[in-house]
């Protein structure tokens, strides 16, 4: 391991600049990171401080369109309540080597809450919005429509990276929906990774109350299952955890290496993408907010050097590539590297690669498979006559495998 050293100063150099980590959007619906609600239910953000302190952040929502473009909408049209809020629940971690703070914020809450339907973001701000530390998407939804998913297998000799086929069926529960036809359109979206998306579908039939979405180009690549880890206990080996120590107050976590290309496929549960945070200790479940503590985790891809940029990526980054998560080459372990600082529990994970447009392959490391299970997620939004903004009347997911 001590050829992962250089990785080392140059990542922790980089890394402990940025003292927000472990940023969670919970929901507890569904016990997942699907971060949709309807206007009575509530979801959980929690993050850390790892410089320990005890600052009193704020936070305030944002409204866009359906394709998260500024709508332009006032606070005042799309909330109630505060311009903004204060996020003033914190606890101290406990038993950690990395010291740090735990906040929490349950919302919408008494201080603000959406008034309408649609996409909002959460932003995080110690001075000022403009200035935030973070944000999160979230959704919130009306009960307009009923929307059910099937995904199938799909062959296309032009397009081989084209696995996966959704067909959406959408039930008004209003029949003013079928007056206004033109005013709706479906985004279609894998694991909750916006990358990997479908917008602005029209419906393809019409049948009453019923509207069909079965275009050809709602498509997708199958990909392959989350690669996963698991250091809930630091103190030995795990799910893919080869080796595990400590020196000099300091953890460090080495995943087996994965290798590049498989030709088959084969299943192994995952989870769509998320992340848990955990601690094990000798069997005694920890109190994971508090007493979860921080390691270097080794990432490693056993290939030869290619001339593509390679990116760990996962719901744990909101599958966006930066310095932090892109691996680099080693050349005496002939292995792709990644140390990416990250509280200890369990996490799925992929390798994708950018294309020289910028956007990302997720399957051109991992593998494509039409087998592959994924989470499919409908977002049916709507803007009648007379309304100024991009309502969600109807979400619906598909989790089980294709047939």
């Amino acid at each position: 391991m001590k050829q992962l050293s250089f990785f080392l100063i140059v990542f922790s150099t980089f890394l402990f600049g940025q003292q927000i980590r472990s940023v969670q959007l919970f929901n507890p619906q569904t016990n997942d990171e699907t971060p949709v609600i309807g206007f009575n239910e509530q979801l959980i953000l929690r993050f850390d401080d790892l410089s320990n302190s005890s600052n009193i952040y704020r936070y305030t929502i944002k409204h866009y369109d359906r394709n998260w473009n500024d709508d332009g909408l006032f606070f005042t049209e799309y909330a109630n309540g505060s311009l903004n809020g204060m996020i003033d629940q914190f606890q101290y971690s406990f038993n950690t080597l990395q010291a740090y703070t735990n906040y929490t914020l349950v919302f919408p809450n008494d201080k603000i809450q959406p008034k309408i339907s649609g996409n909002f973001e959460l932003i995080v701000y110690y001075d000022a919005p403009g200035k935030p530390l973070f944000t999160k998407r979230f959704c919130v939804v009306e009960d307009g429509a009923n929307v059910a998913l099937n995904v199938t297998r799909t062959a296309d000799a032009r397009k081989p990276e084209i696995r996966q086929r959704v067909e959406v069926q959408a039930i008004g529960n209003n029949p003013v929906l079928n007056s206004n036809l033109n005013s709706v359109s479906l985004n279609v979206v894998q694991n909750n990774n916006w990358n990997v998306s479908v917008l602005n579908q029209k419906p393809s039939t019409v049948l009453g109350s019923k509207l069909l979405f079965q275009q050809m180009n709602l498509t997708f690549p199958g990909n392959n299952e989350f690669y996963y880890f698991d250091n809930k206990n630091m103190m030995g080996t795990f799910d893919m955890v080869a080796n595990g120590e400590t020196i000099d107050g300091v953890n460090y976590t080495y995943l087996y290496p994965v290798w590049a290309y498989p030709l088959n496929y084969q299943y192994q549960p995952d989870v769509n993408g998320a992340y848990y945070f955990r601690r094990n200790d000798l069997g005694i479940e920890r109190n994971a907010d508090r007493e979860a503590d921080y390691s270097w985790v080794y990432f490693a891809l056993d290939s030869e050097k290619t001339d593509k940029e390679i990116f760990v990526l996962g719901g744990f980054n909101d599958f966006i590539p930066s310095k932090e998560n892109q691996m680099v080459y080693d050349e005496k372990a002939k292995k792709y590297i990644a140390s990416i600082y990250l509280k200890q529990g369990f996490y799925n994970y992929m390798l994708a690669t950018k294309n020289p447009d910028g956007t990302l392959n997720f399957g051109e490391i991992n593998g494509n498979f039409w087998q592959t299970e994924n989470l499919y997620q409908a977002f049916l939004y709507y803007q009648p006559f007379g309304r100024n903004y991009d309502g969600l009347i109807g979400y619906g997911e598909f989790r089980t495998p294709v047939r």
